[in-house]
């Protein structure tokens, strides 16, 4: 459920953008139901009738559901009279009085996981650069799931199992992998109750703070430090985060001043035994 929740937020903001970009009147869309092979419209905006809320398109039936069977956007100019699509949801898109649609599949790891309308109440073709910002959202849309689908991953590999207890040494390794990658991640997360769950997740992962004064890091700084104690290259720490290598040594210098730290390691130890880090 959480997951769905997120796409559509993430659908919402990425019809606002395709009516802000294209000037098109009516943009709508929906996520394909868990198990189903259909897409639920959820999210409209510009129209003047409830007649295309909660409709369930199925694959392969009208506009959407050639998108979504072929993997590809899908455009007609006059929906009743085109030729080229099935004709069940003729009823709802004439009460909203739509002529000329486009329909683009958001497709992740090759599966059909929504879709984008946009519509027009005139018969004329929809031009490459309203279809191109069409496309360009559903590549936002698609991003922001990939992003979505990390986080709940490492989420659940960070969850402890009830199984054979495995090396100590390497169980650190792999908790402190985690954690660098979370926190790394975290900042992409456009959903703010998953990026909280990312967050407090990463506070799970450290060890309880031992009684002394604690150094307060800034968040980059943290990251940083963070998969430097996972044992990477500052060059690798930059590729991570988005960051340039000077940046990145930049947070590490101060986070090893806040830490009094005079090395990489030193810093690491300090922010391990305060509970920074796991």
């Amino acid at each position: 459920m959480a997951a769905e929740v997120a796409g559509v937020v993430e659908i919402r903001g990425a019809l606002s953008r395709l009516r802000r970009t294209t000037g098109l009147p009516i943009a709508f869309g929906g996520l394909v139901e868990a198990g189903r092979t259909q897409v639920r419209i959820s999210e409209l905006t510009g129209t003047n009738t409830a007649a295309l809320r909660a409709l369930a398109v199925t694959s392969g039936n009208g506009l959407g559901g050639r998108a979504v069977a072929l993997g590809r956007p899908c455009a007609v100019t006059d929906y009743s009279a085109s030729r080229q699509i099935s004709h069940e949801y003729d009823i709802p898109v004439a009460a909203e009085g739509i002529r000329s649609v486009l329909a683009v599949p958001v497709v992740v790891r090759r599966r059909v996981r929504g879709v984008l309308y946009g519509a027009l109440r005139t018969a004329q073709p929809l031009g490459d650069r309203t279809l191109g910002a069409a496309v360009a959202a559903a590549r936002d849309v698609e991003q922001a799931l990939v992003v979505q689908d990390e986080a709940r991953g490492l989420l659940a590999a960070a969850r402890p199992e009830p199984a054979v207890a495995p090396d100590p040494g390497a169980a650190w390794e792999q908790v402190r992998e985690a954690h660098a990658a979370l926190r790394a991640l975290a900042p992409r997360i456009a959903d703010a109750e998953l990026r909280a769950e990312v967050i407090a997740a990463c506070g799970l992962l450290t060890a309880a703070p031992a009684p002394v004064a604690e150094a307060v890091l800034a968040p980059r700084e943290l990251d940083v430090l963070a998969w430097v104690a996972a044992g990477a290259t500052n060059a690798a720490v930059a590729e991570r985060l988005g960051l340039r290598p000077e940046t990145v040594k930049g947070y590490l210098r101060s986070a090893m001043r806040k830490l009094g730290a005079h090395t990489r390691g030193e810093a690491v130890s300090a922010a391990r035994r305060t509970g920074l880090l796991p």
